[in-house]
């Protein structure tokens, strides 16, 4: 049942009487400068900045490919532009796992710490009257309180920290990275991390989806969310075992987890294990009695009735689990 799967530093804004501009401070020891200087550049054409944005980002994780080679994929004529969910799916469709960004300044510092640089949408004219543009943040100058970017037709284009917040804050704060298959951002929320994933593996990159899972158990090895991905995607690599263990690690942290349930069910009557299939199945049937897996449950406890006939019975000693 795979319907349920679904060097740091910090911004300080200076507000005190006599304080005319931003300024970007460490939040410790780390570096006052950063700047990602192997990213690539790709100047746009007109409208097309987009393409040129993206192609920034995806060749820096590795992609081969060019603002030219996008343009068809983001593009829309009608709009002169492209609009941020043809830029995520786009990125997915590379092998790639787009994070949406936290809206705060202090995780696109981390990124940039990380490595990691950021397309953002700017908003050069007002909240009534936008401008849109999408530019790539590579680095930051703390001492001097400016952002440098791959923007428009400006390989190295350096912004005043309360310019640059400003068209930032008028696109509502908007960005995200790009990752490799298994990468993590430095700034992760695991919930928002596993919903790329799941959508990562929706665009027919399982195997991409995959790697990001074991990143997430790694990474969140208290959230049965994970587990129960990570249990999926074993299993559609062929190895029951492995999923069979992630499933129990689900139950473990979440005894009411009915999806983990059933579906260990079914591995367990898939390999003769059949009264302690029975057990979970049964278990999984009452506590989805009257919420929306009842159904899924039924059907798996007529496969599991079914599997009984159909596959010899295992050894009791190879129905205990061991970890």
């Amino acid at each position: 049942m795979r319907s349920a799967r679904l060097v740091l530093a910090s911004l300080a804004l200076l507000g005190a009487a006599g304080c005319s501009d931003l300024s970007l401070r460490p939040a410790g020891a780390g570096a006052t400068r950063v700047e990602l200087v192997d990213t690539p550049f790709f100047p746009q054409e007109q409208y097309q900045c987009g393409p040129a944005a993206l192609a920034t980002v995806l060749v820096a994780t590795g992609i081969a490919t060019d603002a030219d080679a996008l343009v068809p994929e983001v593009y829309l004529p009608a709009r002169k532009g492209s609009l941020q969910a043809e830029l995520l799916a786009a990125t997915r469709r590379h092998a790639r796992l787009p994070y949406v960004i936290d809206r705060d300044p202090a995780a696109l510092l981390a990124e940039l710490d990380a490595g990691h640089p950021v397309l953002v949408l700017q908003n050069f004219g007002s909240r009534g009257h936008p401008v849109w543009h999408y530019a790539v943040v590579i680095g930051y100058e703390g001492d001097r309180g400016r952002f440098i970017l791959r923007s428009g037709t400006t390989r190295r284009q350096e912004l005043a920290a309360r310019r640059f917040l400003a068209t930032w804050q008028r696109a509502d704060r908007w960005g995200f990275i790009a990752l490799r298959p298994g990468e993590l951002p430095a700034h992760a929320d695991a919930a928002r991390y596993l919903r790329a994933a799941s959508d990562l593996e929706a665009t027919a990159q399982p195997q991409a989806a995959a790697r990001s899972y074991a990143a997430a158990v790694a990474r969140w090895p208290e959230q049965p969310l994970a587990w129960f991905a990570f249990a999926g995607a074993r299993l559609d690599e062929g190895q029951p075992g492995a999923a069979e263990d992630a499933y129990r690690r689900v139950l473990a942290l979440d005894p009411l987890h009915v999806a983990a349930r059933n579906n260990l069910a079914l591995l367990l009557a898939k390999r003769g294990c059949h009264d302690l299939a029975s057990q979970e199945i049964e278990r999984a049937r009452a506590e989805a009695a009257g919420r929306p897996l009842a159904d899924e449950v039924a059907a798996s406890m007529q496969e599991i009735a079914a599997l009984r006939t159909t596959v010899r019975a295992a050894p009791p000693a190879q129905c205990v689990w061991q970890n």
